[in-house]
């Protein structure tokens, strides 16, 4: 069916939202995956499963140990694609172009699109769907010395939040409809709202306390264009390692209650007679223990022999494995110090990761082509003028791995790819050295130190 005939005015909204909500990508539902993301919900957390010991003195607590894997595992991936920022190249031809590729950088640094990124890629990574939503705000705003009576904003939604995606995709695999569920308290009162974004119109339904969905908002957008960018991938970053995690973790808790109750020693007194003991001080401060026993006698302390090695090896592989099937560097600063290695090979670690990027960056690429064409569509609303160069201007979006980079050495093959010639000015080295506040004075000072006074007797 038709998107407008779903949307029409006058429809059942109960009937219009479900055929929304009709999902054609398979991404895993968030209750599911923050099983494995947070780690108060995995099994070893379950008291039922693993049940806190009762005893006549009371409840004795199991001991509970953790892996955050899942959640370092987000971490590393996003870091790896936005530790260094994308990069948005603007291939001007002329003063027009150039313009309008000053605006729009203007509008992506106003918007902090760095810090979104980031963002993003957490949502992405962990709960599997990402969606970012462009609006204009009727406020005066300069973008690159440019005035607009138009501020445009962005706002990021994702499961992880409580927001539920719906993408709505027709036989070609086009985006008709983007539609987002979310609550919001008012007034004591949580009200929850669905919103759709399809390229003629916004509409809002609203449904008070889980009653039945009222028209709230309809309004046409004139973009000829859904204001909003959907991003998906159909497993999580850390894909099927959750349960070799659970693995480690009921290790170690196990072992961690044999540790407990075994691990302090015994004194044990070796004799086949009667042993008299002395009194013994209740505290720990006490400066001696008193004991009798006979001639032949023996008594010594007596502590836990264990296999810890197998213990070990066992954990390790599962942490070792992890990673490696992840495609991901074990940045800790244990492991890094605990590897003795040079620069250029700390720099080689990282081919394996910066391949898992490459192999990532496909649909993020494609998002941020997306995303620049959303931001057009709105600046030839801001920007009438320019709207001949803002469709003509290209744009190219480089994704940089993050890599460990030895700036004397890079320097070191600048200055030899030059045969040797300066590479940066003084002003420059010096601004990017970060010692001075005033550039200007710094060089006028330099400057005044190194003149010869002509007039000067030399000194002998």
């Amino acid at each position: 069916m038709d998107i407008k005939e779903i949307t029409a005015a006058g429809q059942n909204p109960g009937w219009v939202i479900a055929e929304l909500k009709r999902k054609s990508v398979a991404v895993p539902a968030w209750a599911k995956l923050d099983e494995a993301y947070d780690v108060k919900k995995h099994p070893v957390m379950n008291k039922q499963l693993y049940p806190d010991k009762v005893t006549k003195k009371g409840i004795e607590k199991v001991t509970r140990i953790t892996l955050g894997l899942p959640k370092l595992a987000v971490k590393r991936m996003t870091e790896l694609m936005f530790a260094i920022p994308v990069q948005r190249i603007y291939k001007s031809e002329n003063n027009d172009e150039k313009l309008v590729g000053e605006i729009m950088e203007a509008i992506f640094t106003k918007n902090r699109v760095d810090a979104m990124n980031i963002e993003r890629g957490r949502y992405l990574f962990a709960s599997c769907e990402a969606m970012t939503l462009w609006y204009t705000q009727e406020q005066d705003t300069i973008y690159a010395g440019e005035q607009s009576r138009l501020k445009l904003r962005s706002k990021s939604y994702s499961p992880m939040n409580g927001d539920a995606l719906y993408p709505l995709f027709d036989e070609y695999d086009d985006l008709v409809a983007l539609s987002v569920e979310y609550q919001r308290r008012e007034n004591d009162t949580t009200v929850t709202y669905f919103d759709t974004y399809t390229a003629d119109e916004h509409i809002r339904w609203k449904m008070n306390g889980g009653g039945s969905p009222e028209e709230d908002v309809r309004e046409k957008i004139e973009l000829q264009k859904i204001p909003g960018i959907y991003l998906y991938r159909p497993e999580p970053i850390y894909e099927d390692e959750a349960e070799n995690i659970y693995e480690a973790e009921w290790t170690l808790s196990r072992n961690g209650n044999y540790i407990r109750k075994n691990a302090r020693p015994n004194w044990v007194v070796f004799s086949d007679g009667k042993v008299k003991f002395g009194k013994e001080p209740a505290n720990d401060n006490a400066g001696r223990n008193v004991l009798q026993y006979g001639k032949d006698d023996k008594a010594q302390y007596v502590t836990w022999q264990q296999a810890i090695e197998s213990i070990k090896y066992h954990v390790d592989e599962i942490r070792r494995n992890f990673f490696m099937q992840l495609q991901l560097p074990d940045m800790s600063m244990e492991n890094m110090k605990a590897t003795p290695m040079s620069g250029e090979a700390r720099k080689m670690m990282f081919i394996d990761a910066q391949m898992k990027v490459t192999d990532e960056s496909g649909i993020w690429l494609e998002f941020f082509d997306r995303e620049i064409n959303v931001v057009r569509a709105f600046m030839k609303k801001m920007y009438p003028r320019l709207a001949k160069a803002i469709d003509s201007l290209q744009v190219e979006v480089i994704i940089t791995p993050y890599q460990i980079r030895d700036e004397a050495e890079r320097i070191n093959n600048l200055s030899n790819a030059t045969g040797g010639k300066p590479i940066m000015s003084q002003k420059t080295a010096i601004a990017n050295l970060g010692y001075v506040d005033d550039v200007k004075e710094e060089l006028e000072q330099i400057k005044s130190e190194t003149t010869v006074n002509l007039f000067e007797e030399p000194t002998i």
